[in-house]
């Protein structure tokens, strides 16, 4: 019998795998990676494909001047019915094949250490995978498991991330609690309110513990997104004039614009239709400077670099009130101020968003807030200052407790070893 357990938490920006010693209960290691992938352009058709995955897929991607394929935000395509697969190279892959590259890297990593092929885990997946579909939150479920199997796993549950967070925050308390959990990654924000018992650590039926869940298609990419859209589009031409007739100036589609604001679209945005339609827009637009970035991004990817100095900045912007959004490269040059006002205005419909949903859900569930013990706030957005004013404002009477923002649903995943005892 095998005493291993792994909870992984696969996740939109990064994936985290908690190696759980069944006999001895506990943790013994939880490994964190980017989900990231990175296929290097030198490729040969009489070999298997190559690709490397994390920090490893980043240097990677770096080190060949970002002349291959780099995948990020994976998770994102999941429960889109549209996407089929994808052409890299001479391969096809569909979104579990994408999925299976990076929990196979985790599994190996983790095999590595405990030198044994562990094939029972328990994976986390968030409360709705897409805000407006049951029907393509059941796909993403679906393509997530097929992955999972594909990874090597035999012994499956899934497990709501924001319970498992919830999970690992129980291991810190000394009494009985009521706590909302809000698990704010980069895809979405989770909630789950739950009764929390030390004594209970360990039990083996727990649903009657769990009083409500819910969650939003919002998070972190969310807040990039609006981010490239009011502050990074206009250096790639979105307000860029060409001549659609004699004396007929009208500004290029917005439509080139919105995928550059989109991880799960930058990761296919190469086409050559799209390629083509880009240069005759240049062409009309008099090889206009800035258009001319939007062909330099698309045919150098250099988008996940831009990506990373949006993401600088929205670090700096939850420690201090000001930063520079800065970019530098093949031309391209981005030098502007950001206070911490202007970020704040520019995510202000995600946060309002968020907040809405809030409030539904505590009126759905009749949560009075006078009720709730004690927030906690887990995920890299719940960094982001407008985050957690939100809850402080809304919660002012209530502690607020955080954990590991990025290996807390792992590790709570791995504490959910109870699914397995579950008949249904």
């Amino acid at each position: 019998m095998c005493k291993y357990l792994y909870g992984i938490d696969f996740g939109t920006t990064n994936s985290a795998l908690s190696i759980f010693d069944e006999e001895k209960n506990e943790i013994i290691d939880t490994i964190i990676v980017p989900s990231i992938l990175y296929f290097p352009i030198d490729q040969s058709a009489a070999e298997p494909l190559k690709y490397v995955v994390g920090e490893e897929a980043i240097a990677a991607y770096l080190d060949d001047g970002m002349q291959g394929r780099f995948m990020k935000s994976i998770k994102r395509i999941l429960p889109r019915s549209s996407f089929i697969e994808t052409r890299i190279y001479h391969k096809k892959f569909n979104a579990s094949d994408l999925v299976t590259l990076i929990l196979k890297e985790l599994k190996t990593r983790a095999d590595r250490m405990i030198g044994y092929d562990c094939r029972k885990a328990i994976i986390g997946r968030p409360v709705f995978f897409d805000d407006d579909s049951t029907a393509k939150d059941a796909l993403a479920q679906k393509r997530l498991k097929t992955a999972a199997e594909n990874a090597g796993f035999e012994a499956l549950r899934f497990q709501f991330e924001p319970i498992g967070a919830a999970f690992a925050y129980e291991q810190t308390i000394v009494e009985k609690e009521k706590v909302l959990v809000a698990d704010l990654g980069g895809g979405t924000s989770d909630f789950t309110y739950l009764e929390l018992d030390p004594v209970k650590v360990g039990n083996k039926d727990r649903k009657k513990d769990i009083i409500a869940t819910g969650g939003i298609y919002i998070g972190g990419d969310s807040f990039d997104s609006a981010f490239m859209w009011e502050r990074g589009t206009p250096y790639f031409g979105k307000n860029t004039m060409y001549e659609a007739g004699p004396g007929k100036m009208l500004k290029v589609p917005v439509s080139l614009f919105a995928n550059i604001c989109s991880w799960e679209q930058m990761n296919f945005f190469n086409g050559q239709k799209v390629k083509n339609d880009i240069q005759t827009y240049y062409h009309y637009a008099k090889q206009d400077k800035s258009f001319k970035n939007l062909i330099t991004l698309t045919d150098h990817n250099l988008g996940y670099s831009v990506f990373q100095a949006i993401e600088k900045t929205k670090i700096d912007l939850s420690k201090q009130t000001s930063s520079i959004f800065k970019y530098s490269k093949m031309e391209i040059e981005i030098n502007e101020a950001v206070s911490l006002t202007d970020y704040d205005s520019i995510i202000a419909k995600d946060i309002s968003k968020i907040s809405r949903y809030l409030d539904e859900f505590l009126a759905q569930h009749q949560i009075k807030p006078e009720e709730i013990s004690s927030l906690f706030l887990t995920g890299g957005t719940s960094m982001v200052l407008a985050v957690r004013n939100l809850f402080q404002l809304r919660f002012p009477n209530t502690p607020i407790h955080t954990g590991d923002n990025f290996m807390s649903v792992a590790k709570g995943l791995a504490y959910s070893g109870y699914l397995f005892q579950d008949a249904n």
